[in-house]
C-alpha cells in the first residue's frame, strides 16, 4: 500500500474540506506515518476515517476528530502541553510536530509502550510518556499551557482544569449523555476561572475513569 498517497488524501478529503486549516496541523498529519502506532496487520486501515480499536476499549482517534480537537487548542510553538489519554501516541506524535514539551499520559501500560517505541523511532524527542491515573492529570509538571483530552469523556475534572496556566486551553470532546456523541468543548483559563465553548459535534469512544455511568429511569 502507498501510505504516502493515503495520508495525503486523508489531508485532502478528511480534514481540508470540514474546515481544518491550520497549516502546521495540516503539515504534521500529512508527514506523521499514522501506520506506525498499529499493528502490521492493521496498516491498511490507517488513513480511514474512522477509529481505529488499539486495546481493548482503546482506539486511535479518527483523524477528523483528533484535527479538529488540535485545531481548537490553538497550541503555539511554545506551549507545554499535556496529552491525557495519549493511547498508543498517534495524536502525541502530531502535538510533538506544534508544541515545545508534550506530556502524554495514559493508564495502559502497553499503549504506553508502544507510544515510547515509535515516537523514538519517529526521533521525537519533545515528549515524555508517563503511567497513570488520567483524570488526575500530570500536577508535578504543571501549569500547562494547553491540555488535550483525548476520547469522550462525561465531564473535565478540576484536577485537569486546576493545571491550566494563566490564559491556558483545555480542548475535550464532553457528552452530557450517556453514550458516543459529544461536544467538541474548549476551556480558557482567566484568573482562576474556567469559561467554556462548545464548538463542534463528534463521535468518538468513551475514555476509562471520564465516562458518565447510566442513572436511574423512572417510570
Amino acid at each position: 500500500m502507498d501510505h504516502a498517497t493515503a495520508r495525503r488524501n486523508m489531508v485532502d478529503c478528511q480534514l481540508r474540506p470540514t474546515g481544518v486549516v491550520d497549516p502546521r496541523l495540516i503539515a504534521a498529519m500529512g508527514g506523521i506515518p499514522r501506520e506506525a502506532f498499529l499493528p502490521r496487520a492493521d496498516h491498511g486501515l490507517a488513513y480511514m476515517g474512522a477509529e481505529i480499536e488499539v486495546a481493548p476499549g482503546r482506539v486511535l482517534s479518527a483523524p477528523l476528530t483528533l484535527a479538529r480537537l488540535i485545531q481548537l487548542a490553538d497550541i503555539k510553538p511554545s506551549d507545554v502541553v499535556l496529552h491525557v489519554g495519549s493511547g498508543a501516541g498517534y495524536g502525541t506524535a502530531v502535538l510533538c510536530q506544534l508544541a515545545s514539551t508534550v506530556v502524554a499520559l495514559d493508564s495502559d501500560k502497553g499503549l504506553n509502550e508502544t507510544a515510547n517505541r515509535v515516537l523514538s523511532e519517529l526521533g521525537m524527542h519533545n515528549a515524555a510518556v508517563l503511567e497513570g491515573p488520567m483524570h488526575e492529570g500530570y500536577p508535578k509538571q504543571a501549569p500547562y499551557d494547553v491540555i488535550v483530552i483525548e476520547g469522550l469523556v462525561g465531564h473535565v475534572p478540576e484536577s485537569l482544569l486546576n493545571q491550566l496556566a494563566e490564559g491556558g486551553r483545555l480542548a475535550a470532546l464532553v457528552s452530557a449523555k450517556v453514550g458516543n456523541l459529544g461536544r467538541g468543548t474548549l476551556y480558557l483559563n482567566v484568573q482562576g476561572t474556567q469559561g467554556k465553548r462548545e464548538v463542534f459535534d463528534a463521535a468518538a469512544t468513551p475514555l476509562p475513569g471520564f465516562a458518565l455511568t447510566p442513572g436511574f429511569i423512572f417510570a
